[in-house]
C-alpha cells in the first residue's frame, strides 16, 4: 500500500476520473413541459347553472329532496389555471335532477339557497369560533375573529 499525501502527485498510469453516469435528456420534465400539459383554456358553449336548494325537512337524510333551477350562461371561458380534471360525462344521466328534487321557480330557489348558505356560514362561524377559544387555528381563522 502507497503512503500518498495531498501534495504528492496522482501515480502514472490512471486516467482522469471518470465522469458520474448521467441521466438521459428524456428523463426531465421541465416547469414548461408542465405547464403546456395543464394550461389550456376552455370555452363552453350553451353552459346552464343549476341551482339546488335542499328542503330543510329532509336535513340530514339519505335521500334530500329540495328544489331546483336552471340559469343558462351561454358562452362560458374556463381559464388554464382552473383547469384541474376534466372527466366523461354521462349525456344519458346529464340532463336528469337527482332524485327527489322538483324543478321550482329561479327566484325562490335562489333565496332558498342564499338562506341555507347564511345557516351554513353562522355555524361554521361559531363552530371555528369554539375551536379558536381550544387553541386551535382553521385557514380562515383570522377573518372570522376579527
Amino acid at each position: 500500500m502507497e503512503n500518498l499525501s495531498i501534495a504528492d502527485a496522482s501515480p502514472q498510469g490512471r486516467g482522469a476520473p471518470q465522469p458520474l453516469p448521467q441521466l438521459p435528456p428524456q428523463m426531465f420534465t421541465t416547469a414548461a413541459q408542465l405547464l403546456d400539459l395543464t394550461d389550456t383554456n376552455l370555452v363552453l358553449q350553451s353552459t346552464v347553472e343549476r341551482i339546488f336548494a335542499p328542503s330543510p325537512e329532509s336535513a340530514g337524510s339519505d335521500r334530500p329532496t329540495g328544489l331546483y333551477a336552471d340559469i343558462n350562461h351561454g358562452i362560458f371561458l374556463v381559464r388554464g389555471e382552473n383547469v384541474l380534471l376534466l372527466g366523461e360525462i354521462d349525456l344519458d344521466r346529464d340532463d336528469d335532477p337527482p332524485p327527489g328534487f322538483e324543478p321550482g321557480d329561479l327566484d325562490v330557489v335562489k333565496k332558498l339557497a342564499e338562506e341555507k348558505k347564511a345557516v351554513d356560514k353562522a355555524r361554521e362561524k361559531a363552530r371555528v369560533k369554539k375551536l379558536a377559544k381550544q387553541g386551535f387555528e382553521g385557514e380562515n381563522i383570522g377573518e372570522i375573529v376579527l
